[in-house]
């Protein structure tokens, strides 16, 4: 069966005066509309409500977004409880958790116990078999599982990066047929999208390289990220004076602590310092560049997993990064993978590692010890507050933060995976001011039984009310980039499609609502509700293809709901594709919050 060719996508809405009831051969329903009311008598007067009343249509569409009523917005935490032994926790209840912020408890209003796949429908075999398009076998293997490795190759070196790219490569040649990888870095430089075709992982892992913002090797004076933090934003005066010593040293070779370079050091100390300081400003603007583009990165990986219908997680390779200022930011981005189910492992691309007091053996940025003798110190601390970020990250997201181990393999199959239990919850702060300070979490156990809890650490509040229409969208999207499946409304998804050509085909999707079983307002003499129908397509690795939104506005007369729509109603969406796999996400959300969602996968030969 051919079909005319469209330029888009397009819901088909029923008309006010015809419901149509295509599904498995449901005769067409009749409603009535404008033109069956019977006209009243010439000399009759009826008031205007009474006309509009019974003139209006009885189903209607519109393509503006509805608005919904939206709770407070909530906090989100995924907690992973784990026993002595350090496997995961699975049987405990909402009534086990106690949740503090700023220490005063809250009230869990949405708990949820996850596991690997559980949120994973599998796909439905929802095609109608028609004339022009037989019934196929079996529904195509659809991707369930996406996993985003997030290279930070603005702090990695090459020594390091070497290492963990040919686990990477080793790790990756053992994906599932449901399986897809992407590989993006810090810098933006030679991202891939999701696939599964292991040559082009490898080749894009081949092509990551080290680029850092601004090179520091054999750079004098001695100034790191942590010590610029230290000097410009924690004024620290002992931390200038070592920096400042370093700086007298790379000018004469003397040693400032010695009889004859102390006299000369103190002589001209202020313009040292000044030396150090403006070091330390550089080297504050690079590093600070070079982490919010991590965490940029970090957004960007998430944000490309929401788009993606399925388990999602991001594995972040790095040596650890400082966000002495960008505390916010990073909150910012724990938050969107919270909201957005994406669950961020870390691994610590050094591997057992001990800092090396007084710099490598190749001596490229390496502090001078004799000099500053301090400084060797400043490299112990900053590893740990480096390990500390990349820790913070995977435990307030239900990740695992793998670091002091070599066994990279290992540790990819260890952050790669989801937790085997993990607990979300959710609470409305109470009397939450719109003003953007820090609140801390604390998650407790009502029962310990020497039991640990993995969860995040605080949130930043909201710096101005949320808007309803867009937190409306946004909760829409989020469940139509999902493969979460959902039946609070009476909806069946089914799909057919017909070829035009052997290159060329239209994909259908039908969408039938029970009418029947539908919660309806009555107002001014009619039963009222709205849907917003939101249908999406992905190719076979779980990319987004096209999509399209309409809302149905229902004002049923009694008559109607009682004896003209027993077979529902049924509308259809159709897309231009070509032969292939795809997978079909439909999401029904009503005026009263009710939201359903359901998969379908086909292939098209």
């Amino acid at each position: 069966m051919k079909s005319s060719k469209c330029t888009c996508a397009s819901l088909l809405m029923v008309p006010a005066f015809l419901v149509m009831a295509l599904l498995l051969g449901a005769p067409f329903l009749f409603i009535s509309s404008a033109q069956d009311q019977p006209k009243p008598p010439a000399n009759s007067q009826p008031d205007a409500a009474s006309v509009a009343e019974k003139t209006a249509p009885e189903v209607t569409s519109r393509d503006e977004a509805a608005t919904f009523k939206v709770n407070v917005r909530l906090v989100l935490m995924r907690v992973v409880v784990r026993d002595a032994q350090g496997h995961p926790v699975g049987n405990l209840n909402k009534e086990d958790f106690q949740v503090f912020d700023n220490k005063k408890p809250q009230v869990i209003t949405q708990f949820s116990v996850e596991q690997p796949g559980s949120q994973v429908a599998k796909e439905q075999k929802t095609q109608i078999a028609t004339p022009d398009a037989p019934k196929t076998g079996a529904a195509p293997d659809i991707p369930e599982r996406f996993v985003v490795y997030l290279f930070d190759d603005v702090h990695l070196e090459t020594k390091d990066l070497m290492a963990v790219r040919d686990a990477a490569d080793r790790y990756l040649n053992s994906l599932r047929p449901t399986d897809r990888a992407a590989i993006m870095t810090s810098s933006g430089q030679g991202d891939l999208d999701f696939t599964d075709d292991h040559a082009k992982l490898r080749e894009a892992l081949l092509h990551i390289q080290p680029r850092p913002v601004m090179s520091t090797i054999n750079a004098c004076p001695h100034m790191t990220y942590y010590m610029a933090d230290m000097i410009v934003n924690k004024n620290m005066p002992d931390v200038l004076l070592v920096a400042a010593k370093d700086a007298f040293h790379c000018a004469t070779t003397e040693d400032p602590n010695s009889p004859s370079g102390a006299p000369d050091f103190l002589a001209h100390i202020d313009e040292y310092r000044q030396t150090a300081t403006a070091a330390a400003y550089g080297e504050l603007s690079a590093g600070e560049q070079e982490s919010r583009l991590v965490l940029s990165a970090l957004k960007n990986a998430v944000r490309r997993l929401t788009a993606s219908p399925g388990q999602r997680s991001v594995v972040m390779v790095s040596p650890g990064f400082l966000t002495p200022l960008l505390e916010y930011e990073l909150t910012d981005a724990i938050d969107k993978a919270l909201r957005a189910g994406v669950v961020v492992g870390t691994l610590d691309a050094r591997g057992l590692y001990v800092p090396q007091v007084g710099g490598d053996i190749s001596g490229e940025n390496s502090p001078d010890m004799m000099a500053a003798p301090e400084e060797g110190l400043y490299e112990i601390d900053a590893a740990s507050q480096n390990d500390m970020v990349l820790g913070q990250i995977a435990d307030s997201t239900g990740g695992v933060f793998f670091h002091n181990n070599n066994d990279l393999l290992g540790g990819f199959r260890q952050t790669s995976a989801a937790p085997e239990y993990s607990y979300v919850l959710a609470f409305a702060p109470q009397n939450l001011k719109y003003d953007g300070r820090f609140h801390s979490l604390t998650v407790k156990l009502a029962h310990p039984a020497k039991l640990s809890i993995q969860a995040r650490k605080g949130y930043f509040a909201p710096k101005q009310a949320p808007n309803a229409d867009e937190e409306a969208k946004q909760e829409i999207q989020e469940a139509l980039f999902s493969q979460e499946e959902m039946h609070d409304l009476p909806v069946e998804l089914h799909t057919q499609f017909f070829k035009a050509s052997d290159l060329d085909a239209k994909l259908s999707v039908l969408v039938h609502v029970d009418v029947k079983h539908l919660h309806f307002l009555k107002a001014d003499g009619r039963n009222n509700k709205d849907l917003t129908i939101a249908a999406a397509l992905f190719d076979r690795n779980g990319s987004f293809i096209k999509g399209n939104e309409k809302i149905l506005e229902m004002h049923l007369k009694d008559d109607t709901l009682d004896r003209r729509v027993d077979n529902g109603v049924t509308l259809k969406t159709s897309f231009d594709v070509k032969p292939g796999s795809y997978l079909v996400r439909l999401v029904v959300r009503d005026n009263e919050g009710l939201l359903s969602a359901e998969n379908g996968a086909i292939e098209i030969p």
